[in-house]
């Protein structure tokens, strides 16, 4: 089997057990603001009387690492065809549940991100919610994003929101503890190969039981990402510090990246 198949993430029993710890209520609050500052940064709306954008079919979105389809049912909702791809196959069952139960426009696919590609299909790409850059091997992460830009149509839009390292470093503790859907929640944190990679250690416990899962997170500040995506065939890229579209500055909350295929 391929090394990259033998990484941290391809541990089903993990994304099922710390679930609960990172998809909570706040994060499913915030879907309706992602999923509109996905139609405005992709340069379509579909709600608009005005628009002079026609379609003769719904715009094809492609939703890496999908997890749940918490942003995946959100853009179905609002008229969009949505390809949801996860290397998960517990949360598929459920986000497919889902869309069959609300007759949603969604094909859920079960597959490693860095190797779904479909030549020029997708209007629009998103990567949400930080997953890029846990792959051990930074090359993998430049081959996911040059594989979705072969499969983004002329004029798409790669749409990318992470932490930022500018973030990671100005807002950097070692270490907290909090309560969390039954769960004592202890985490430490460690900047690594000088704050190119951060470190996590999450452990978990809860009626006498503990479960404990470290794993490294590669951090790309603005102009690293911005360079890898123009790299990668781009030719524009915006960077935002919010899906309000404020700038990414010294009050930025996280990092978002909108990269257009020519």
């Amino acid at each position: 089997m391929p090394e990259k198949h033998k990484e941290w993430f391809n541990d089903s029993g993990f994304w099922e057990h710390y679930a609960p710890i990172m998809f909570d209520d706040s994060h499913w609050a915030e879907v309706p603001a992602v999923a509109d500052g996905v139609t405005r940064l992709s340069r379509f709306d579909l709600y608009s009387e005005t628009s002079n954008q026609k379609y003769s079919s719904p715009p094809k979105i492609l939703d890496l690492c999908c997890g749940f389809g918490r942003i995946s049912a959100e853009l179905a909702r609002r008229g969009f065809a949505v390809t949801g791809v996860d290397i998960t196959e517990s949360y598929l069952r459920t986000a497919r549940e889902e869309a069959s139960y609300e007759n949603l426009n969604i094909e859920y696919i079960n597959a490693d991100a860095r190797e779904f590609v479909r030549p020029d299909v997708f209007d629009t790409a998103v990567s949400l919610y930080i997953s890029l850059g846990y792959f051990s091997n930074q090359k993998d992460d430049f081959l996911l994003v040059k594989n979705v830009y072969e499969s983004l149509k002329t004029g798409g839009s790669f749409i990318i929101e992470t932490l930022g390292k500018e973030i990671a470093v100005r807002d950097f503790i070692e270490g907290e503890w909090f309560e969390r859907a039954g769960f004592t929640v202890l985490t430490e944190y460690k900047p690594l190969d000088s704050w190119t990679l951060l470190d996590n250690r999450w452990i978990l416990i809860k009626d006498g039981s503990r479960m404990e899962k470290t794993f490294t997170q590669r951090l790309y500040s603005a102009s690293e990402l911005r360079a890898m995506l123009l790299e990668a065939g781009f030719c524009e890229v915006e960077i935002f510090g919010d899906w309000d579209e404020s700038p990414y500055d010294h009050k930025a909350k996280k990092l978002i990246a909108a990269a257009r295929k020519k």
